[in-house]
Formats: C-alpha cells, structure tokens, sequence
C-alpha cells in the first residue's frame, strides 16, 4: 500500500478543498500503525477511495473525544492491537466518482475485517453538514440529529451512515472545529458486530510472536588512507563481514567520510575541505548503494557534509538500501561548531524510510537530543532508529547515550548508535573521538535487563552485532509494564509541524476528514 501514499494524498487534496491534506508523512504512519484498518479503492490504476481505521479498547472509544486526540493528531498512533473496537477516522472518495457505492464498499471491507478479528464493533464520528443551515430550525444538534432520524431534516451523510446500517449514540461536541457546517459537531455512529455478544469490555492478548532483525553498528578507527579506493576498501571490510553474518541492517559513523581528506597534501580550510567531500557525493552514494545490493545488506551510511545546489552546506545520512533505492535524511539540528567551522544549516524535514523490515528512522547525532524528532518518526510507525554520531569527549559522548536511551523508552522502540574512534590530526573536526557504539532497547521484561542489546568496547574499532525481535515492540506498546505511547495525553498536547515542503510560509493546521455525501467521514 506505500506505493499508493501519493495517490492518496492526491485524492485528498482533491475531496478536501477547504483544508490542507494529509502529509505523505501521516499517511506512511496511518498504514505503518495498522496497516490492515487502511484501505484502498483503485479505478484504472487511481486512487479513488481511501478509509482508515485502527482498534482501541471501549473506555478510549466511548469517552469523549475530539478528532485530534482520538487519531494521534493523524497519524493513528492510538492503534491498540488489544482494543476490541474499530475506530475509523478517515473516510474520503473522489466527487467524481461518487455514487458507484465506493464508499458502501469501504464500509464493507471495515465490517469484515471487524467480524474477521471478532471485534465488538466498528464507530466513528459522523458530520451533519447541513446543521448550519438548519440551526434556527432546530433547537440544538441533538435536536437536529433527532429530526433527520424523524425524515424532517434530509442530511445526505447521515443518511450514507444510517443506510449502511450505523446507529447514532450520542452527539460529540467539537469533535471537529474546522468543520464549519457541522459547527464542529459530529454524531457518533455505532455499528455493533451480530457475531460477538459481549456483556462486558474485553481486552484482547497480543501473542507474543517473533519478528526478528540482525543489527551490526560499526565503531569506525579513522585512519588516514592513501585515495577514494584505500577508505571504502576499509568500508567494504565492514559491509562484507556483517553480511557473513547475515545482519540486515548496518550503520556507520557520523562524518565518517573524513577520512577522505586526510590524503590531502596540506589541511584545508572549511569551505576548501567541504567543496572537496562534495565532489565525493554522487560517486560514494553509487559505490554504497552498489555495496548494499552486493552483500544484500541496508547500509546506513553515517553523514556526509555536502554543498547543495543551492549553496548551502547539509551534513546528511546516505541510506542505501539492498533494493537499490538510496534515501537521504539531513541533519535537522546542527551543532554550534558544525554552524561555525562548516557553516553547515539544517534541513527541514524528518520523516521514515521504509526498508524490507520495516519503517525505521535515522538521526544525526545531536538531532537525537531532541525528543520531538523521534516522537514523529515513532508516529509514522519507526521501530528502529539509527543514531550516526561523531563525538571529541566523554561528555559529548554521554549526552547521546543518555537521550538516546531516552528516545528508547519513551517512544518504546530500538536506537542504534555507531561513533568514531582514534583521531586525524591533519582534518577539521577530528581531532580527537570518544565512542561506545551500542544498541539500545526499551526498559521491560521482553528486553535486556539494562535495556542495552549489545555494546561495544569503548574507543576500540570493531563491530557489534545483535538480534532484535521488533515483535517485543508491538507486544510492550500494548501490554508492557508502561505504555509511554499509549498513554501520552492528547487532550492536553501535541505536536505541530511547520510542513514547509508542502506549505511553505505557514503553520500548517490541523487537518480533519470532512467527509460528504458518498464518504460519510469517519
């Protein structure tokens, strides 16, 4: 389904016209949260029909809630694999081919995928858009839903809704500001399953599965090396000897493309020594995306400072993975010496990448004392991320072990850490190095004791390597001694991003599914 995320977001740009559409990015994390809530309706090859939806436990479904807290503020990162409701929170098909029942279809893949997983049933929260025009008619919005249930009032979604068998419970007042029409309110619709009788809440058991994947991070020596071939004869190395051992992922050192300058007749200047590293990029992304493939294994390869086209100065993660694609994931945060020395800036966007075993995410040293980088990698579904960092000191070290730790537990997921050691008295920045590469868990029973995988001597080049059940993962968001996702209050925070790929020069708002006629919202 990630290959229609475009189409999707096409789709919705085109039934919403009144508000900004999702980002690419939540809807990677509305299919990566549960991929099988997502539906797509296809008509020659377009995406004409999407709905989503996710499983939460009855007292989340049936307290009061609005749009935002209820969907993890778009991304469905509530998702609870033991809830015994299906929530949906997306509903939207194309006005032009409204009335060819691709929304009664939708409906029907919810409704069997709710009798396929014995669920209780499915709700959602249902526009009245004609409730502001008919305010003076009506008394209050309870009073509005009371007279289209009576055949007084025609509501052309409510009755979509009814029609396809929903009934209304109750009235949720600013469910969603930004629906004008509805003046925020919504009804909510309740379809209960005829196959599951229930007198009480039940909470489902997560079997406790295995999903396993082969880590490697490599502590890199920087050395000096004679050329090009010299270094990425000592990358190869690596590469080769954790494919023997069959690991999927391996990641590498921030900056660790320094090394190409030590060759260099005498030490350059910053602006000199990055104008060199640039003329590096497109033959070290072939070579490493040519590495990846070869040896059947997803390099991350650590950070590169680059010049771009339009003359700043990024420091970026290459990701190359072993179906030949090749992602890129700038630094968001550089740091003081990095803005003086490099005059390097920050990118603008974070987001997953998806690889054969899963979204992961990557975050360039300092960006990982950050917490609200991981957060949003964690929304759109990031289990694993990788953390390339070059520090001088112990100090500097410790602050990126501690706040990756943090991001561990906090987003409940696997960090990979992988530093530099030794040093390169001829190259800026390399003076000296301090690191202790590790892998990182949450703190729970289905991880180590001391919520460290696997770590490395420290200041010693080696590699470590470690197996990782993502499975833990699923099983500790849902049934773990804490559950720091699941528990996060959105009535009381979230937080906004400035899309400024999609909406340059504005915050973007809040978006909510309106819904119509032939959607039904929800």
């Amino acid at each position: 389904m990630m290959k229609d995320v475009r189409g999707i977001s096409a789709l919705v740009r085109r039934a919403y016209t009144e508000l900004p559409p999702y980002t690419q990015g939540e809807i990677r994390g509305q299919i990566n949260n549960f991929p099988e809530g997502c539906f797509v309706a296809l008509l020659d090859e377009d995406v004409v029909g999407y709905c989503a939806s996710m499983q939460l436990p009855e007292p989340v479904v049936f307290a009061d809630h609005d749009w935002d807290e209820i969907s993890g503020n778009g991304y469905g990162s509530r998702h609870d694999p033991t809830g015994d409701w299906l929530y949906g929170y997306e509903m939207c098909v194309d006005p032009k081919v409204r009335g060819v029942r691709i929304g009664r279809r939708l409906y029907e893949e919810r409704r069997a995928l709710a009798e396929d997983r014995e669920l209780t049933g499915i709700v959602f929260g249902g526009r009245m858009p004609n409730y502001k025009r008919r305010k003076r008619k009506v008394e209050s919005p309870q009073d509005y839903l009371d007279q289209v249930l009576a055949g007084k009032i025609h509501d052309p979604v409510l009755r979509f809704q009814l029609a396809n068998g929903f009934e209304p419970e109750r009235i949720l007042e600013n469910y969603l500001p930004e629906d004008k029409a509805s003046e925020g309110n919504a009804v909510m619709m309740v379809w209960r399953n005829p196959y599951v009788e229930r007198d009480q809440p039940v909470k489902k058991r997560l079997p406790r599965g295995v999903e396993a994947v082969r880590v490697a991070t490599c502590q890199l020596q920087a050395r000096a090396v004679t050329d090009y071939d010299d270094f990425m004869g000592n990358i190869r190395y690596f590469v080769d000897v954790a494919s023997d051992y069959e690991a999927d992922f391996i990641v590498f050192p921030e900056l660790f493309t320094l090394q190409l300058l030590s060759f260099e007749e005498k030490e350059l200047s910053p602006v000199e020594a990055i104008e060199r590293l640039s003329e590096y990029t497109p033959r070290l992304k072939a070579d490493i995306s040519d590495m990846a493939m070869r040896f059947n294994i997803n390099i991350i390869a650590g950070s590169h400072p680059t010049r771009m086209d339009d003359g700043d100065i990024h420091n970026i993660a290459y990701v190359c993975l072993r179906d030949g694609s090749v992602h890129e994931q700038e630094k968001i945060h550089p740091t003081p010496n990095e803005r003086y020395w490099w005059n390097i800036k920050g990118g603008d966007t974070i987001d997953v990448i998806q690889t054969d075993c899963g979204p992961i995410g990557v975050q360039i040293c300092y960006d990982s004392e950050f917490p609200e980088l991981s957060r949003r990698l964690a929304d759109e579904g990031a289990r694993i991320i990788f953390v390339p960092f070059c520090t001088d000191s112990r100090q500097g070290y410790l602050r990126v072990r501690y706040c990756a730790q943090a991001r561990a537990i906090e987003n409940q997921c696997f960090v990979v850490m992988s530093g530099n050691v030794g040093n390169l008295p001829n190259v800026g920045n390399m003076d000296i190095q301090y690191a202790q590469s590790c892998i990182l868990t949450p703190c729970d029973f289905p991880f180590a004791r001391d919520g460290i995988a696997a770590e490395a001597s420290e200041n010693v080049e080696t590699l470590t390597i470690s197996d990782i059940n993502l499975a833990d993962l699923q099983w500790a968001r849902a049934e773990g001694t804490v559950r720091n996702l699941a528990d996060r209050r959105f009535d009381l925070y979230r937080i906004e991003w400035d899309e400024a790929g999609e909406h340059p020069g504005k915050t973007r708002p809040r978006r909510a599914p309106l819904g119509g006629p032939g959607s039904g919202g929800g």
